[in-house]
């Protein structure tokens, strides 16, 4: 075991190594000046530099500041941005530069809110009109933090430099993309809220052959349209395919493959729309649909999670698979990053994937790896997710599948991007990546495993963190979210008859103090009106309610939360406004079926691992599994992390220590006992211990005794 532990310590510090590597060369290219801050000029600042390069920030008052070490040379006159990469979970209220080391009001730059991060991103701020004659050897700067106590920042990487010729680009521009965007936004809210009287009734894919009817009111000729995903149904004046039609009430039968731009395209991917022709293009007739059934090539029962505790980024390679076993795990999420290992060209350990004629390949070594976990999944009778995951570009070994894939416009601060799906070659890589994946973990002998659902992407209301096209409306952004999920409801169901694609959402419901966060309930209620309008698909969903401040355990204490749906917050303190927002007549699959709902990531802290940290990360989840024994709206429970992780900004999330800590690597903490009794006949034995810190004397105490409905709490 010592053997293990060694192991897993020696990873990690070879990982913490090669991120010090890539930093400063991401340094030395930037042709900027580094700035390192200085822990001892600080005030109502505790400030301490970690392992990996990163410093740790944790106000302690309502004016907290820090100094840099003064510069040791003069920096370029054209190295105005500074930038740096930051993790906070509750975001800072203001943060202001000033430019010393005389410190006045006169020279320093205020930018008003430094959003919530739940992940490490990127913040630029142009000083170029402050900064005036500053940057001289010596000079310093000094960085105030906001004006509240209380609030954890990680920040790494700061530095001043030049603009990058992609944020060139992007404000070159900004302000042609605002003014067509706003056209696109007016014409989506028409189409979506037309109640056009023809329409087409059904869609249906067969193996080669697509079938298509509906009515026609209309007295003029009236032609069936195809509309491909690199199209916008709103925006097009030709379209892919006009078919003039001969009845009012028709049956349009169409070859299922047609060559188009050199690709064998799969029109499984195309909706359908009517329209007329008129002077300038075509005017639309109806509303959009997607296949409402596709043929799968496979026929086999529905697997459902017979319980619902489930491991968040379940993984081989990370040990302790025992863990499925001993807590009685009855589902998985998996993360994929395919973009790391496709190419688009053959080599060497690489597999081939032939993808309607045109030949991808995908890295052998990784693929393995994907397969021995869902064979471990499949073997045990575990209901498994994917989480699709798109890379930038920069970090794709293949430079060209990583422009493929990038969203044209992608803003350097997104972890991950928006796949691109403007273009036909774009769209034609994104679906082959999606074949290759589903049509492998869906096979009737589950050769390789088998992966039942698909996540599509992360916390999407956080899109300009976790799935990032720019700077877009809520509505222009939904467009592109849901085509992507209609796009792999499309691949998965070729093969898998009950595949479902997972919405994925932060715990920020009807509010959100990020300027380009959305709401998360704005964009589920543009879902809904979406499948309404173009027909409706058995999307799932996948939410992430943790505690109102990720550092806190007790979420027993959120106070942005309550019971209606208008809560700003939907964390563990008010699950029953999910479960019941998820019953919802206008939420239902097809008016009839409640739609699967995973807590998909999710977890509470521990602050340290002092005895009392530790218990209250237990008792956190103690509250609430006993709130949700009686909330059958509530299909899953992952927990993330499944291990402490060193990159999450001070985090300790897991069911077990940081593999690589030194007093027990890997160790189960008291939180893990707690989870392994869920469910069991020692529920009650193990979970009676927390009563006290929770503040209650029968667990019945935790649970919502109101009715939900209409939005207030009744």
């Amino acid at each position: 075991m010592l053997q293990i532990r060694n192991v897993f310590r020696n990873y990690y510090l070879i990982v913490f190594a090669i991120f010090e590597i890539l930093s400063m060369n991401v340094q030395a290219q930037s042709g900027g000046s580094v700035f390192e801050l200085d822990g001892n000029q600080v005030k109502q600042l505790k400030a301490e530099r970690q392992s990996n390069g990163a410093w740790q920030l944790e106000t302690t008052g309502k004016d907290p500041w820090i100094y840099t070490q003064p510069l040791s040379q003069a920096i370029g006159s054209d190295a105005k941005i500074l930038s740096f990469q930051y993790f906070c979970p509750k975001g800072l209220d203001h943060l202001q530069v000033y430019f010393g080391p005389a410190i006045r009001e006169e020279n320093s730059k205020l930018v008003r809110r430094i959003g919530p991060s739940e992940g490490w991103v990127g913040f630029t701020i142009d000083l170029s009109k402050e900064m005036k004659a500053w940057g001289k050897t010596g000079d310093l700067l000094r960085i105030d933090l906001g004006s509240r106590a209380d609030v954890n920042i990680q920040i790494r990487n700061l530095m001043l430099r030049p603009m990058s010729e992609r944020e060139k680009e992007i404000a070159a521009n900004r302000e042609e993309k605002v003014q067509r965007e706003a056209k696109m936004e007016a014409r989506l809210k028409a189409y979506l809220e037309t109640n056009y009287t023809s329409g087409i009734t059904e869609v249906e894919v067969e193996e080669s052959k697509i079938s298509v009817e509906g009515k026609i009111t209309a007295s003029g000729a009236v032609y069936l349209c195809e509309v491909a995903p690199y199209q916008d149904v709103t925006e097009e004046t030709v379209f892919e395919t006009a078919i003039l039609l001969k009845s009012k009430k028709f049956e349009q039968n169409l070859d299922r493959f047609v060559n188009r731009k050199g690709i064998n395209y799969d029109r499984v991917l195309s909706k359908w729309v009517l329209a007329e022709k008129t002077a300038t293009g075509y005017q639309l007739l109806s509303h959009a649909r997607y296949p409402d059934e596709i043929k799968a090539k496979y026929s086999y029962p529905k697997e459902v999670a017979k319980g619902r505790k489930g491991i968040g980024g379940f993984s081989v390679n990370r040990g302790h698979q025992e863990d499925l076993d001993e807590l009685n795990a009855t589902s998985a999420t998996v993360n994929i990053w395919f973009a790391k290992f496709m190419f688009t060209k053959p080599a060497t350990g690489r597999m081939e994937h032939v993808y309607n004629g045109k030949s991808y390949y995908f890295g052998e070594k990784q693929v393995a790896m994907f397969d021995s976990t869902f064979r471990v999944t499949a073997r045990k009778g575990i209901v498994t997710a994917a989480i699709l995951l798109v890379d930038k570009a920069e970090t794709c070994p293949d430079p060209e599948i990583g422009r493929l894939l990038q969203h044209p416009d992608m803003d350097p601060a997104g972890i991950y991007s928006m796949p691109n799906m403007t273009n036909p070659a774009s769209v034609d890589c994104y679906a082959a990546a999606l074949d290759f994946l589903a049509s492998r973990y869906s096979r009737a002998d589950k050769k390789y495993g088998r992966c039942n659902h698909w996540i599509m992407h992360n916390e999407v209301d956080a899109g300009w963190e976790w799935t990032n096209m720019g700077e877009k409306t809520a509505l222009i952004f939904m467009d592109t979210y849901i085509k992507s999920m209609r796009m792999c409801y499309a691949i998965a169901r070729k093969y898998n008859p009950h595949s479902e694609v997972f919405v994925t959402l932060t715990h920020y419901w009807a509010w959100t103090s990020h300027p380009r966060f959305y709401p998360s309930k704005v964009l589920m209620e543009m879902l809904i009106q979406y499948s309404k309008t173009e027909g409706d698909f058995e999307w799932a969903m996948a939410h992430h309610p943790y505690p109102q401040s990720l550092m806190e355990p007790k979420t027993w204490l959120d106070k942005q939360v309550d019971f209606t749906f208008n809560s700003p917050l939907i964390t563990f303190a008010n699950l029953e406004v999910l479960n019941a927002w998820i019953k919802l007549p206008e939420v239902l699959y097809k008016g009839k079926t409640k739609r699967t709902l995973w807590l998909s990531e999710n977890g509470t802290n521990s602050r340290t691992y002092s005895e009392e940290h530790l218990k209250e990360q237990a008792a956190g989840f103690a509250y609430t599994w006993k709130k949700m024994k009686v909330l059958d709206g509530i299909d899953g429970f992952q927990w993330h992390n499944w291990f402490d992780n060193r990159g999450e900004g001070g985090l300790r999330i897991g069911l077990r220590r940081f593999p690589d800590d030194e007093q027990d690597p890997g160790g189960a903490k008291p939180v893990w006992y707690v989870f392994k009794a869920a469910d069991t006949e020692n529920e009650n034995a193990v979970f009676d211990q927390y009563k006290e810190m929770i503040g209650i004397k029968d667990w019945t105490e935790v649970q919502y005794k109101g009715e939900i409905v209409d939005g207030k709490n009744k």
